[in-house]
């Protein structure tokens, strides 16, 4: 704009007069824009096309024309919501309902569920049987969201710290390069019972990382608790070349029960705030917004408010802080646990301009291109809620619940992958799956593709699936058949969908539309549905007897 308004001055200064000098000079309104633009015209008719002017106001116009092409086709800013919940369960096995805890009856459904447990039950036994089987709590979770359309996208578990992570089932197919990985801090780093665990992924194409951390206890230990967080933050990697550690994501989100305490302060003070809810008299001494004002890296971090009771710590079964009086080594009461904000949720959005000292080609190189791509794919996040659920009791802890709005721009909108189901199936005869890549993507011999009851609740819950190379049968350069045999097709049928999982990104990368797979014929004719089988077994047994 600035080479145009230079143009203009000098083609068209003497046939201006007519403008008023505020109208010529003003970079705003369209008002101004359009007494430019005719003054251009003017001015255009008297250049010579063999001039070196005419040369650059053709370049300056081209520029412009491929700016406003950009703008103008520019996909719009959408908007997601995310419910996030931290919880230390203190061992304890699930409760019955938790539709508050997940706001199942709120008018706003959200899109992603991330849920972050610290000491889930890990015994020996039990631990063991959780790695064949999902634990208690995946369960639950999976039970209440499956039917409502959600899938577990990921999740990963460290001992006690447990990390899921679900979306809607129309957000799977923009779900990608998913990777989980963990940090154990206890005993020197040898023990999980504290440490972290992560789960990074592309959303629409940004780059998003969720830590779930429990840190070292006790009041005397929050330096401990930054070195803690600092040395998950460091040694966790991924194989990702855009983002290959935590902090080169471009949102990170860090919650859990990170076990700052509130010092200072004594009990009878911290409670008289707590009972009068004039909470902001104690953010001065919460160890964490202490330690934001010198540690750096923590200075990167955003948190809401703490305009809700401390969430530590709790008589069991009960709203009451602490009340019990500790044995201690030489027999006298220890005191009691002082209330305090263990449980955090807070968020990161990467600096536009992070540091660099020594840049090399390369870097340099990729910053510009991060620039680029955040500047016609921004990113914003707005907190919408931050609070904790007093209504739990079976842990010391309470739950604590953020609620977050992400305004972002796609990157891309369509899925990698388009198949659906060719013909009529049913368990009678073999069945044809019918798929065209979309878009590039690395392909592999170990690609399937799995047939899954509509409702489905993640990735391994299929009924069967096929291998997308050894059951090619045929193919062409845009359509792609796959086989996929009739024995494992369910002979009473029902609604369906085929899903194409990418070894190479970890992920779904595409989903049919629902169909009907019908009951079988011949299982009927012969008697040999389920139900038909289990009535005949019943006549029998009555008969032996």
């Amino acid at each position: 704009m600035d080479e145009m308004s230079r143009l203009l001055g000098a083609a068209g200064r003497a046939r201006s007069d007519t403008l008023s000098s505020d109208a010529t000079q003003s970079t705003g309104g369209r008002l101004a824009l359009r007494h430019r633009l005719s003054q251009l015209m003017t001015c255009v008719d008297d250049l010579d096309p063999r001039s070196e002017l005419h040369d650059k106001v053709v370049k300056t116009l081209d520029s412009a024309f491929l700016s406003c092409a950009r703008r103008a086709n520019r996909p719009k800013k959408e908007h997601f919501r995310l419910h996030m919940v931290t919880w230390n369960v203190a061992t304890a096995d699930p409760p019955k309902d938790v539709a508050s805890l997940l706001h199942l009856n709120s008018p706003k459904t959200p899109d992603l569920y991330v849920i972050g447990l610290q000491e889930v039950y890990s015994r020996p036994v039990r631990f063991v049987s959780d790695m064949v089987f999902d634990d208690p709590w995946s369960q639950l979770f999976i039970s209440i969201l499956a039917p409502r359309h959600y899938v577990k996208v990921s999740s990963m578990r460290m001992q006690g710290l447990l990390l899921l992570f679900f979306s809607k089932l129309e957000h799977v197919p923009f779900i990608r390069d998913i990777q989980a990985t963990y940090t154990r801090t206890g005993i020197f780093g040898y023990w999980g019972n504290k440490g972290g665990v992560s789960v990074r992924l592309s959303f629409y194409g940004h780059t998003l990382c969720f830590l779930n951390c429990h840190l070292a206890a006790h009041m005397k230990y929050a330096n401990e608790r930054v070195d803690e967080f600092e040395r998950i933050v460091d040694t966790q990697t991924f194989d990702c070349k855009k983002a290959p550690r935590i902090m080169d994501h471009r949102l990170v989100f860090w919650f859990g029960d990170l076990n700052f305490r509130i010092q200072d302060h004594g009990m009878h003070f911290v409670r008289s705030c707590i009972n009068n809810q004039t909470y902001s008299l104690l953010w001065s001494h919460d160890q964490l917004i202490m330690l934001k004002e010198k540690e750096q890296l923590l200075q990167e971090f955003e948190e809401g408010p703490l305009d809700f009771q401390p969430t530590y710590k709790f008589d069991l079964n009960s709203d009451t802080y602490d009340s019990r009086l500790y044995a201690t080594w030489f027999g006298f009461n220890g005191k009691k646990r002082k209330p305090a904000w263990t449980d955090r949720i807070l968020w990161r959005v990467r600096p536009k301009s992070p540091p660099n000292d020594e840049p090399d080609l390369k870097d340099v190189k990729g910053r510009k291109q991060l620039k680029e791509e955040e500047e016609e794919y921004p990113l914003k996040v707005r907190q919408d809620l931050y609070t904790s659920s007093m209504e739990y009791s079976i842990s010391d802890h309470k739950p604590v619940i953020g609620i977050f709005t992400l305004e972002l721009t796609k990157m891309y909108q369509t899925p990698l992958v388009s198949l659906h189901a060719e013909g009529d199936w049913s368990a009678d005869i073999d069945s044809m799956v019918l798929y065209s890549p979309l878009q590039p993507f690395p392909s592999s011999t170990w690609d399937w593709i799995g047939l899954y009851k509509v409702g489905f609740s993640s990735v391994s819950d299929y009924i069967t699936y096929s291998w997308v190379k050894d059951d090619e049968v045929a193919f062409n350069e845009e359509v792609m058949q796959v086989f996929m045999s009739k024995e494992e097709i369910p002979v009473r049928g029902g609604e369906c969908v085929l899903c194409y999982y990418s070894n190479s990104l970890r992920c779904i990368i595409g989903i049919s539309e629902p169909f009907k797979v019908q009951e079988s014929k011949v299982a009927v004719a012969e008697g040999l549905l389920p139900e038909r089988i289990n009535g005949l077994d019943k006549i029998a047994r009555s008969e032996d007897f």
